[in-house]
């Protein structure tokens, strides 16, 4: 079999040369099985993890769409569930569309609502909201979808998960039944299947990697009492040789105190949760991604839209609930041809996820200690000329120096108890 190129594809000589411009050398899985279909007008139904190139098989299939339609009104509307993810899409929309003349904007919660509107009534081509405030806005009858003549619900399972489902149905209430529709998704549970039935005809469903992992992230267990996390934590960033580091918590609160930790240990970190403003997740994203902030810790929800090239490690502090939110997490690293290392930090009333995990991805996952660590726990003075913590690299010299081990942990033993509260 041929493999397809972007040029096969059939795409306007526009969006080649933004493709080539961007780097994309080749169509992922995806977006060979996804973009010939929507060209094709039919509805699809797309099944893949977070890393997999799944934005640009609906942004350029639908680009190539628009400059073949005639101009005027809201032609193409995607709703996502969160700001980050938003901005991402609306990044890669700008990118693919430059020279063309199409028009795109944003909508979402936590910035005022006048830009918001201006960019409505103006009629751009492209919109990009979140659910919640693109009702507001509908409410308000200045909104025009008569003209729509694309609909994508895009990361489907999350706005489920974050109970969008009753302002995901008024959305489409208020928009023209004869659409074509794209529902993107990395997980297909009972409830979602309703959605798609009630809101797709005749849908195409594509499939790629929608239950495994990355084969080029490398996973290890790091087996410890919830007392040691933060200790455990501080020795991993030191010893091994990181990049950029996403840690993962289950509560807001967690996050707060594990950033904290961090900085006082003399780590630039930042934190991502569903209680930081609009402008302080701006902030720690950029800073994440231009290299000012080492650590990012974030919460499941906030971190969907995080989508940063180089991340070196997923660490999750937290085991999450359930097999997909695992495999979203440490989809984060090990994206397109880089590889990528997911530590986990687990006890024991983590094993029945592990034996799942486990399952799902055919082999065990490599149990590794940190050597050291009791001793401290104890109480006693570290051993003046004890050797490194045992972990699969070390970090060069020329890295900088972190702060004193003693201090870290004298840091590390105030964060010992877990939270209740939500994330």
């Amino acid at each position: 079999m041929i493999a397809l190129t972007f040029t096969s594809l059939g795409l306007d000589q526009k969006l080649l040369a933004q493709v080539q411009r961007q780097g994309y050398t080749a169509p992922t899985p995806i977006q060979t099985a996804a973009i010939p279909a929507i060209l094709s007008g039919r509805d699809v139904i797309g099944l893949a993890q977070t890393g997999t190139g799944k934005t640009a098989a609906f942004v350029l299939p639908i680009l190539q769409q628009l400059l073949q339609g005639q101009r005027g009104g809201i032609r193409a509307l995607i709703v996502t569930p969160t700001r980050e993810l938003a901005e991402q899409i609306h990044t890669a929309v700008v990118a693919f569309s430059h020279g063309t003349g199409l028009r795109s904007a944003t909508v979402y919660g936590g910035v005022p609502m006048l830009p918001q509107e201006r960019a409505l009534r103006s009629a751009v081509d492209i919109i990009i909201a979140c659910p919640g405030r693109l009702l507001d806005h509908m409410e308000r009858g200045y909104v025009r979808f008569d003209r729509l003549q694309l609909l994508v619900l895009d990361e489907a399972d999350r706005m489920l998960d974050m109970g969008f489902l009753p302002s995901i149905k008024r959305i489409l209430a208020r928009l023209p039944t004869h659409r074509q529709t794209l529902l993107f998704s990395a997980t297909m549970p009972t409830e979602m299947q309703a959605l798609t039935s009630g809101t797709t005809r005749d849908a195409l469903t594509v499939q790629v990697n929608a239950s495994l992992p990355p084969t080029t992230v490398a996973h290890a267990l790091y087996p410890v009492v919830e007392t040691q996390k933060t200790a455990v934590l501080l020795e991993l960033l030191h010893s091994t040789t990181t990049a950029s580091v996403l840690v993962f918590t289950r509560t807001k609160h967690r996050a707060n105190k594990v950033a904290a930790h961090l900085e006082q240990a003399g780590y630039k970190a930042a934190r991502l949760h569903g209680n930081r403003s609009q402008s302080q997740r701006q902030i720690a994203l950029d800073g994440f991604r231009n290299g000012t902030f080492q650590v990012l810790v974030a919460t499941d929800i906030a971190a969907r839209g995080i989508d940063v090239n180089g991340i070196s490690h997923v660490i999750n502090y937290d085991m999450p609930d359930t097999i997909e939110a695992y495999i979203h997490r440490i989809g984060r690293t090990g994206r397109a041809t880089r590889s990528g290392d997911a530590f986990t930090l687990v006890t024991s009333a983590d094993q029945p996820l592990i034996r799942a995990i486990e399952r799902t991805i055919g082999h065990p996952l490599e149990r590794r200690t940190v050597s050291g660590l009791a001793a401290q726990e104890l109480g006693q003075p570290p051993t003046a000329n004890r050797r490194p913590p045992t972990t699969e690299r070390q970090r060069p010299a020329t890295d900088r120096r972190k702060p004193a081990r003693g201090a870290a942990r004298r840091s590390a033993q105030r964060d010992n108890r877990p939270s209740s509260r939500s994330a």
